[in-house]
This record gives C-alpha cells, structure tokens and sequence, in this order.
C-alpha cells in the first residue's frame, strides 16, 4: 500500500490561509442593485477599511482598474475586492464613466439603493456592496491578497450555499423585518468568507499569486503569530524559531507582509485584547497574560497607545454601543 506524506510547506500554507478564513469583524453594509442597459459606465472610488462585492445577476460587464488589465465578467460571476481598490465598471473597458457618488450620493451602512441606466443596449444586473471592516483586524496577511478574486459562475455553483445566499440578497423582494440590519449584514459576512473559502484554495495552488506562500519561514511566522500570540513572543525568538537571523527575518517579513513584526505581533494580540473586552465577561486584570503580556502597565501604555483609550474605557464604550 503506498502512503502519501504531506510537504511541511503545504501544511504552514494551508495553516496561513486558514487565518484568512476567519471572518473579519463587519461593522456594516451598503448594498445596492444595479439594472443598467449600454451604453453605461460607473467608477468607484478606493473604499478605506471596505471591501467591495460585486456579482452578476444577469448579463455581461468589464471591470478596469490603472496597471492591471480588464477583467470580463459575466452572468454567476463574482468579483470581490479585499481592500476596496479604486475600479470602473462599464459595460466595454474602454468607457469613461460617471462617478459613483454622482449616481449613488449618499452609501451610509446598514442601508441599501438603487441604480437605474436606460439605454439602447444589452441589460445587466448586479448586486453590489460595500463592506465596512474592523481595521484592526485587517492584518498584513490580508492586505497582500490580490487586488481582485473572481470567482466564475461554474465555481459559485459548486459552493451552494454561497451561491443561495448571494441570489437570496439580489432578490428585488428580499425579506425585510425586525433584526433585518443584522441578518443582512450577517449574510454578507457569511457570503464574503465563502467567497474567500475557495479562491485562497486557488491561491495556495498558485503561491506566486501569493508572494509570503513562497518563503516557508515567513509564513510560518505569520501563523505563529497569530495563532499563538499569548506566548512571550520577541521578534529574536520568533526570528530562532523559524531558522532566521533577526535582520534578514526582520527584512523578508516586511517586504512580504508589509508590515513589520513587532507592528505586525501587537496587531494580533490588540485585536484579541479588543475582543476579550468587547465580547466577553474576563476580568481586565486576566486579559494581559492572555495576549502574551507579563506585564499590566505594560499592557496598559500598549492598549492606550494602540487604541487611543484605556482598557477599561474601551470595555464601557462597547457596552454603551450595545
């Protein structure tokens, strides 16, 4: 019987996409419908702390960005944009077009719209949204992914639930209720980890889509931070731990991730630290040890610094908001 054994690589890169797959914390929704017939042409602007959704209901269209080339999409295809890059769609990829504030002026979360195009051309439809993200857990990791993943129609269909609850949210008589808020924004959490699922499946496959799946150090670095931030980590034993000096760790992980390891490090434990206060009863005094510090006015002048409150203001602040 032959055996078949696993490439330590691949494990740390499936490790390092798994992180991806966590869903990030939405803090709201815009959606809109868009029933547009050619000639039309919308151009979005960069979106801060939003990642953008597009998917074809019916027709055909071109998104267009500056350095990359056009992008064709059509009916079941889904495009999301990570980080919200600045793109145009237009129904030819040569079209200049309006801007989206002109023709949707107002994006607020938590509410949707319409854009209505009357021409002579072929009609498209499409659900569009942007998704407003906890930027604090937008790490490096993140903000490397490609500046737009497709998904084909052929690959939603083989994900049906992603695939039902993106025809259930472009439905023009979508259910609307008490909690409706929340179950829509949930929706679009469930639908962009879904999303995210199979196309950071693609990418493992492709690790030059990926620069930080190359480089099995780095990447193992990355998933030792963010999974195991509540040990007294310091870049030299994290740099031992992978089998790099501290100035060449130091070096490839910023030119992979973007950041560098000791920001990279307190992004993490921050990100759970907020957490711990928000969404949990621990008591403050337990929540340094649980994110890899010995110390409590060390945790303290790091919370402050990174968050610009104190623990205990924090805590009070997230329960006024609920």
């Amino acid at each position: 019987m032959e055996t078949v054994g696993t490439d330590r690589h691949d494990q740390h890169g499936e490790d390092l996409l798994s992180e991806l797959l966590k869903p990030l914390r939405l803090t709201g929704v815009f959606d809109s419908r868009w029933h547009v017939r050619a000639p039309w042409a919308i151009e979005g602007d960069a979106e801060r702390s939003c990642a953008v959704l597009h998917y074809v209901v019916e027709g055909d269209c071109w998104i267009t960005t500056d350095d990359e080339p056009p992008v064709e999409l059509h009916a079941g295809d889904l495009v999301v944009f990570p980080t919200g890059t600045a793109h145009r769609l237009s129904d030819r990829p040569e079209r200049q077009g309006l801007p989206l504030k002109a023709v949707l002026p107002e994006r607020h979360p938590g509410t949707s719209g319409e854009i209505v195009i009357d021409g002579t051309g072929p009609e498209s439809r499409l659900l569009c949204a942007g998704l407003h993200y906890d930027a604090s857990a937008a790490t490096g990791l993140y903000t490397s992914l490609p500046w737009a993943l497709v998904l084909d129609g052929a690959q939603v269909a083989r994900e049906p639930l992603l695939r039902d609850t993106l025809r259930l949210l472009a439905a023009p008589d979508r259910p609307v209720g008490p909690g409706d808020r929340l179950i829509t924004l949930r929706a679009f959490e469930m639908a962009l980890v879904l999303a995210l699922r199979p196309l950071l499946r693609e990418l493992a496959d492709n690790p030059a889509s990926l620069p930080l799946l190359r480089h099995p150090g780095i990447s193992r670095a990355v998933v030792i931070m963010a999974t195991r931030f509540a040990e007294p980590w310091t870049i030299d034993s994290v740099a031992r731990e992978v089998g790099m000096s501290r100035s060449a760790f130091t070096a490839a992980f910023r030119d992979l991730v973007g950041d560098s390891p000791a920001r990279y490090l307190a992004a993490r434990r921050m990100q759970e630290a907020g957490r711990l206060l928000a969404e949990t009863s621990l008591p403050q005094s337990a929540v340094p040890a649980r994110v890899g510090y010995q110390s409590a006015v060390g945790f303290h002048l790091a919370f402050r610094k990174w968050f610009g409150v104190t623990p205990g203001e924090h805590r009070a602040g997230e329960a006024r908001a609920a």
